[in-house]
């Protein structure tokens, strides 16, 4: 049995950082003070309405509706052509989230040098925006398969009844899913939204299947539709194949933050997170891997942040399921600038420790919290000041939220930092991104699309 390593926070003390204090932060704040938005275009093309994840989703959806358009004016929308389109963007959807191909994503936009025009290198930032693409995607294959199935069912006999059948139950069951997506709807009904796109996408998969399988018997299919979906279903079924029950480590600093360690063969590279769970068939949630150089495994910080994650706080586990290959988040666009602010609350200094303890680009960090020693315990926060002695760090309780956008953006012109990294919780993420942003400063952040 693994023993829980636990800490009494009335034993720990937060002894003064050696520099990047409150107080320097206050000089800071006076020395760069946040200026006003350089326009009000730059303001509003910066908000999180406008942002790029966004523009994504349109594209793919205007690129559908031209070709929608173009047979209109043309032969027509056949059955041929709805169907076709719908595999096409079907196969675009999952493809996206497939954990390799995010990967590869990830290293082609990252693989420009610091010495390429900031322009240029700011719009690969948004890499992580790829999701938009996913979103419109779906949609569309929505939309297409909508259209299929009113053709066929217009022309009784054009295909066989189980095609008839299966397409009802596609656009049935496509629609049930679409139906938890909107985001106000996902983040109060977050466990449905889960389970929906989860075995509702299982249930999708088994039905295109039954409706390929019969139409290839019919000749009503092409063959290239069902190679297409043999690419679908593996994209869904790789991250499965590699599930497995793992040992975890379990260090407790406070009720509040859980450490967890893992070291069963995978060391992942910096900038990556890991997916957990406690059943395979129920939640799963991912985290970014804290890996220290030179030695095997990483660790898992997670703090109590809602149900779940207040569970596993309370009952830490001898045992997690992991899925799948790290995969690359929004951190790694780090190495593209010659030197970057990481910009934490709490828990997400976890996200940006493995950056700076790697070193994957010149940085200097920014901290907010409440009682770091408290709650992370001594020896993470003094790991942190080893990586980062000049870091700033806020001690929320004693004084108060600051304003991190300003105080970003202060000690980026500080230092000479060419992009601002968030990682925070979601309308801090979000203020700070686009405030940044709308003063010209590249800023990225999560945007909780997955």
């Amino acid at each position: 049995m693994n023993a829980v390593q636990t800490t009494d926070p009335r034993t720990l003390a937060d002894p003064p950082a050696p520099t990047g204090t409150t107080d320097e932060a206050t000089t800071l704040l006076e020395r760069h003070p946040l200026p006003e938005p350089t326009s009000w275009w730059r303001a509003a093309w910066a908000s999180s309405v406008l942002m790029p994840y966004h523009r994504l989703a349109v594209v793919a959806l205007v690129a559908n509706v031209a070709v929608a358009v173009a047979a209109i004016a043309g032969p027509g929308v056949g059955p041929e052509l709805a169907l076709g389109s719908a595999v096409v963007n079907l196969t675009v959807a999952a493809l996206l989230r497939q954990q390799h191909v995010v990967n590869v994503l990830f290293r082609l936009a990252t693989a420009a040098p610091t010495s390429w025009p900031l322009s240029v290198r700011r719009a690969l930032g948004k890499v992580y925006h790829f999701g938009g693409l996913h979103v419109g995607a779906n949609l569309a294959a929505t939309a297409w398969f909508g259209a299929y199935c009113v053709l066929v069912l217009r022309a009784p006999g054009s295909v066989p009844p189980v095609q008839v059948a299966a397409t009802i139950g596609i656009v049935a069951v496509a629609l049930g899913i679409l139906a938890f997506t909107p985001p106000r709807v996902r983040a109060r009904h977050h466990d449905l939204f889960e389970v929906s796109h989860r075995f509702g996408g299982w249930l999708l998969l088994g039905l295109l299947w039954v409706h390929t399988v019969a139409g290839s018997v019919a000749g009503t299919t092409p063959l290239w539709a069902a190679v297409a979906l043999g690419a679908v279903t593996l994209s869904v079924a790789w991250p499965w194949l590699r599930l497995r029950r793992v040992p975890v480590d379990v260090t407790k600093p406070s009720d509040h933050v859980l450490v967890l360690g893992f070291d069963h063969g995978v060391t992942p590279f910096a900038g990556s997170s890991t997916t957990v769970a406690r059943r395979p068939l129920g939640q799963w949630h991912s985290f970014a891997n804290i890996a220290s150089p030179g030695r095997s495994g990483f660790r898992l910080t997670v703090s109590r942040a809602g149900d779940w994650t207040g569970d596993l706080v309370d009952r830490p586990p001898q045992h997690l399921w992991v899925r799948g290959v790290p995969t690359a988040g929004v951190g790694n666009i780090d190495q593209l600038f010659s030197k970057v602010v990481w910009v934490a609350t709490g828990s997400g200094i976890g996200p940006c420790l493995p950056h700076l303890l790697a070193r994957t680009a010149p940085a200097r960090l920014v901290w907010a919290t409440r009682s770091p020693a408290r709650t992370y315990g001594d020896a993470l926060v003094e790991e942190i000041r080893t990586a980062q002695p000049d870091a700033v760090v806020w001690d929320t309780r004693a004084h108060g939220k600051p304003d991190l956008a300003a105080l970003a953006w202060a000690v980026a012109r500080d230092c000479g930092a060419e992009a601002v990294i968030c990682i925070s919780n979601k309308p801090t993420t979000w203020d700070v991104v686009s405030r940044l942003e709308a003063r010209g400063m590249p800023a990225y952040g999560a945007i909780w699309d997955s």
